[in-house]
Order: structure tokens, then sequence, then C-alpha cells
């Protein structure tokens, strides 16, 4: 059976490449384009300025790939959703949608699985499956937009797998994301969360994007950070870090420093102080999260007089710091945790 080329994950060049070997006017690339990404369609005979003969010649040789919805929950505590999504394939991907006076947040997944290793993550459990395709982490934003029936505003790409191990993918569709001829959503929107993929890092500074840069953290020292993260063992936190000078140097784009807090693990005013002194002179903010429990690990979540003390610790030294405020908590807030039950079937 003919295998269909993924027309969702095509920019506007190279759709117009793709409809002049169709023998088609390139203009129509600008119409099937607006159809794809700004109305969203699922069929190309939804595509009604476009004649018949060409939505066939399109269904020969191409697909729309979509999400297929099998499941939302809501929280009865914020009205968080999350949203499992069934891909090619037939494996399951989690998203979460987070409604803030700013605007709807959509954390989406761009893998399925995870190879990190990460121990407080559940995304991980179960190993890497396969990487997204630019069309299925569009997919995620369109398929939660017409779900509410409302635009999203801002994207974290911090659910399940680790961006930078998905480059070519990822970058491809922060390209389609915020094409303006499409859903034009602004860069400084887009907020990309990674473990420390160095030489990712420094690939990434040179695009040049407005995008947030978020770094998973989680440590102050090497040691303990390789107890949390098996990425540690191959980059150092120095190595990181000057990655992270190197970024802000290239795109001005302040860093953000992710640092889940574990009791007995990484929150003691000692970590606060060391941690302080590791990234003093980055331009930088510091987003403590309480770690969100999960039952196939044994990490306890830090008390909140731990969490504050480890906050003014860090704004003593005139660091900007937050608390990430929980979500979706009653749902299985965390990364991977409902994606893992349902492949278990429970």
């Amino acid at each position: 059976m003919k295998e269909l080329k993924d027309i969702k994950s095509y920019n506007l060049k190279e759709l117009k490449e793709e409809i002049q070997q169709l023998g088609e006017k390139p203009f129509r690339a600008g119409q099937i384009y607006k159809w794809l990404h700004v109305d969203k369609v699922e069929t190309f005979d939804e595509m009604t300025n476009i004649s018949k003969d060409l939505r066939q010649k399109l269904s020969d040789e191409f697909e729309i790939r979509t999400l297929e919805p099998v499941k939302v929950l809501i929280s009865k505590i914020d009205g968080t959703r999350k949203y499992l999504f069934r891909i090619k394939g037939g494996t399951i991907i989690e998203s979460v949608l987070m409604r803030y006076h700013h605007g709807n947040s959509v954390c989406i997944s761009t893998q399925s699985g995870c190879r990190m290793g990460c121990r407080f993550c559940a995304s991980t459990l179960n190993g890497l499956d396969r990487n997204l395709e630019p069309s299925e982490l569009l997919e995620q934003i369109y398929q939660i937009e017409k779900n509410i029936g409302e635009k999203v505003s801002n994207i974290v790409l911090m659910g399940s797998g680790e961006p930078l191990d998905n480059y070519d993918n990822v970058t491809k569709f922060l390209e389609l994301i915020t094409d303006e001829n499409g859903a034009n959503i602004s860069q400084r929107n887009i907020t990309l969360s990674t473990c420390g993929l160095v030489p990712k890092i420094n690939e990434l500074a040179m695009k040049h994007l407005q995008i947030t840069l978020a770094i998973s953290l989680h440590a102050s020292d090497d040691e303990t950070r390789r107890k949390l993260m098996p990425i540690a063992n191959k980059y150092t936190i120095d190595e990181v870090l000057e990655a992270c000078r190197n970024y802000f140097k290239e795109t001005g784009r302040r860093i953000t420093f992710e640092y889940s807090l574990v009791a007995g693990e990484n929150d003691t005013i000692v970590e606060a102080d060391r941690l302080a002194a590791r990234i003093k002179g980055i331009n930088c903010h510091v987003n403590l999260i309480p770690v969100n429990p999960i039952k196939e690990r044994n990490f306890v979540q830090s008390g909140k007089r731990a969490v504050l003390d480890f906050k003014r610790r860090l704004e003593k030294y005139k660091i900007n710091v937050t608390i990430r405020r929980e979500m979706g908590r009653d749902i299985n807030g965390a990364c991977g945790q409902l994606r893992n039950e349902a492949m278990k079937g429970e």
C-alpha cells in the first residue's frame, strides 16, 4: 500500500513545490495551507475553493494526519483539562490545557514516551516509543482549540518527551506554529523545556528564535543531579550553564531554570546557596516545582515551609523566583501519569 505524505508537516515553501509537481499553480498551496492551519480542516473534501480534481490528486498523494481523542479529564480544583490522544500506530500521548488570566496555555508532548530516564518523571517509565511528527505537535493544539471553542495563546513544550531529542521535528513545528500564514502564535509565547542536551541547546541558539528556553536543572551539584537525571552523566552543570550563557548571548532571551523540590534530596538551604552561586550572573528566572509524586517512584514532595525557605534564600541573592502553582493534581497532572494508566488499561 502506498505511503501517503504528511501534508500538515510541510511549510508553505515546501507545499508550493509539491503542488507544482502535481501540475497545479503555486497559489493553490496558499489556499491549502490556510485550510490546514487556519481553518484546521481534517479532510480534503472540506477545501471548498479548490477543484474536485485537485482534491482527488491531494487524496492520492497526501494524508491530513489527525489525532484521535481518547479521553478528556477536567480538574474539579482548577479547571485544568488533560487530554489523551491516539496517534498513528496506535500508541497514546497526552496534552494539558491550563487556563490563566493571560490566556489559554497548552502543554504538549514531543515524543511518545521518553528515553531520558529522569527519576521523578512518569513519562520515562516505559521508555521511548517514537518521535512525534510536526503535524502531531500541531494537532495537539488544534484539537484542543476545537474542543474548547477558543484560541490557544501560549504553548509549553514540557509534556512527555525531550524536545531536543526530537530536534528536527520540533524546530519544524516552531516554524509552522509561528508562521503568520498559519496559526501565527508569537515566538515569545512559547517555552521549550529541556533536561540539558548541550549540543542541541547551542544549535537552537544559532536559530536566534525568541522562544523561552527552560532548563530542567533540579540540583546544584553534579552528584545530586546524576541521582535524579541520567543525562547529568553526559553533561555537567557547568557545561549546561555555559550553553545557557551562549543561548542568552545569541537570542537575548532570559533563561528559566526549573527546579523540582524533592524532600531530603535537593531542598535544603545549603542547596539554595549553592544554586545561587552556580547561576550568578546569568539573566535568569528560577521556577520552583514541588515535585508531583508518582506511585512508581518513592520521591516525596517538599513541605510548604521548605519550599518557601528555599525561595526566600534565592531571593536574598537577588534571584527572580516563583513557585509553580500545582494544576490538575486530581486528574494525574504530572507528565506521563495518565498515559501510563491508559496503556496499562486502568
